[in-house]
C-alpha cells in the first residue's frame, strides 16, 4: 500500500494575512534599525563636541597636553620638579655670587615674604648664610608663583582683568562646576600664549617688590644678570599655570577638578600631609616640635565639586607637597624663635601624595 503524504493547506486569505503580518514586522525592524543608527550618530556627535569644549579631543589646542600625553596627577608631578630644579639654581647662583652682600639680601627677602613686616621673624645669626639666603630666594621666587601665577587665572597681559576672570570662574564654580570646567578650558584656549616681560615685572612688584628693586630686575632687559634670570622663571612657571589650568578632568566627567598652589608660611607649624622636608630635620627625630623655616616650593592641590544636584561639598586632595626647610637645618642649632602675630592656618585639609 502506497503512502500518500499529508500538506497542510491554508486559504489564500489567511496565506495573504500572514504575508502582511511579516512585512508590517519587517518594517518596523528596520525602521527601529534605522532610528538606533541615527542615535549612535547623535551620540557620537555630541561625545565630539563634548570633547571639543573639554580640550580633550586629539586635534584640539595643546595646552593640555604635555609632551604628546594627556595630562595628569604624575605628568604634574614631573613638570613641577623641573620649575623646582630651575628656581634652585638660581638662587644657587644668587647666593654664590651675589651681586648685593648677603646680609642685604636676607633683609630684602624676608621682608617680602612677610609682606614689609620683616620684624616678625629676626634670625639670631648676625651674618646671613649662603643657604639662608637661597632658602629665602626660593621661598619669595614660590609666594609668587603660587599666588600670583597659579591661584590667578592668567588669561591677557591686564591685571585687572585677570583678577576679574578669577573672580567669574570662582561664582560659576561655585554653582555649576561642569559649567565651570568647559569656561575654564574655553577661555584657556584663547589666552596670551606667553606671559609678557610688563606681566613678569607686575608680579614681582606685587610680591616681591624688595628684592626686585635691590637686584635691578626692572632694569635688565637682556635676562642674563643673575636678578633678570628671575623673569624667565615666571615664564615657565606661567606655562605650568597654563597646563595646569587647560587640563581636561580626571574625574570622568562626574566632577569638575581644578588645582592650586599653597605656600607654607614661615615658622608655622609642619604638618606631614602638606609639606615635604628636603633637608633632614633633628628635632622631628628626637620627637620635638619644629617648624618651618622656608617653603621652597609650592604645594599643588586639586580641588573638586561634585555636579549640579549631587553633594555641593568641596574636597582637596594634595596632589604634590610643598618642598620645605625646618628652621633647625635652616639656621642651625640655634634656630631663630619666630614670633609670628597669628598662628597660620592650613589651608588644605587633603591627603598626603
Amino acid at each position: 500500500m502506497a503512502y500518500t503524504p499529508q500538506h497542510d493547506v491554508v486559504s489564500g486569505e489567511q496565506y495573504r494575512y500572514a504575508l502582511t503580518n511579516f512585512r508590517i514586522a519587517h518594517e518596523k525592524v528596520e525602521e527601529q534599525r534605522l532610528q538606533l543608527q541615527e542615535q549612535e550618530k547623535q551620540v557620537a556627535l555630541l561625545r565630539a563636541r563634548i570633547a571639543l569644549l573639554e580640550g580633550t579631543n586629539q586635534s584640539h589646542f595643546g595646552a593640555s597636553k604635555l609632551n604628546g600625553n594627556s595630562v595628569d596627577d604624575f605628568s604634574i608631578k614631573n613638570a613641577a620638579s623641573g620649575l623646582e630644579r630651575q628656581i634652585n639654581r638660581w638662587a644657587a647662583e644668587l647666593a654664590r655670587t651675589p651681586p648685593v652682600p648677603l646680609n642685604a639680601l636676607r633683609q630684602a627677602a624676608l621682608t617680602d615674604v612677610f609682606d614689609d613686616n620683616p620684624a616678625e621673624y629676626a634670625p639670631q645669626s648676625p651674618n646671613a648664610t649662603g643657604m639662608q639666603v637661597q632658602s629665602l630666594l626660593r621661598h619669595a621666587v614660590s609666594k609668587t608663583i603660587a599666588e600670583g601665577i597659579i591661584n590667578c587665572l592668567i588669561i591677557t597681559d591686564s591685571p585687572e582683568a585677570n583678577i576679574q576672570l578669577t573672580r567669574i570662574h570662582e561664582h560659576i564654580f561655585s554653582r555649576d562646576p561642569t559649567v565651570a570646567a568647559v569656561w575654564r578650558r574655553q577661555t584657556f584656549s584663547a589666552a596670551v600664549e606667553t606671559c609678557s616681560r610688563d606681566m613678569s615685572l607686575f608680579f614681582l612688584s606685587e610680591h616681591m617688590p624688595n628684592l626686585a628693586e635691590l637686584l635691578a630686575i626692572a632694569t635688565d632687559t637682556s635676562k642674563t644678570t643673575l636678578g633678570g634670570a628671575v623673569v624667565p622663571i615666571l615664564e615657565a612657571a606661567y606655562d605650568f599655570s597654563r597646563m595646569l589650568h587647560s587640563a581636561p578632568s580626571g574625574s570622568g566627567g562626574q566632577a569638575d577638578a581644578f588645582y592650586r598652589a599653597f605656600v607654607p608660611d614661615v615658622g608655622s607649624a609642619m604638618n606631614p600631609r602638606q609639606i615635604e622636608l628636603v633637608k633632614r630635620c633633628q628635632r622631628t627625630e628626637r620627637g620635638e616640635p619644629d617648624r618651618v623655616g622656608a617653603s621652597v616650593f609650592p604645594g599643588l592641590v586639586k580641588v573638586t565639586r561634585g555636579v549640579a544636584g549631587q553633594s555641593a561639598e568641596g574636597a582637596q586632595t594634595v596632589v604634590r607637597r610643598a618642598q620645605v626647610i625646618c628652621e633647625c637645618a635652616l639656621f642651625g642649632a640655634q634656630a631663630a624663635q619666630p614670633t609670628p602675630t597669628s598662628t597660620p592656618t592650613p589651608p588644605l585639609n587633603g591627603g598626603h601624595r
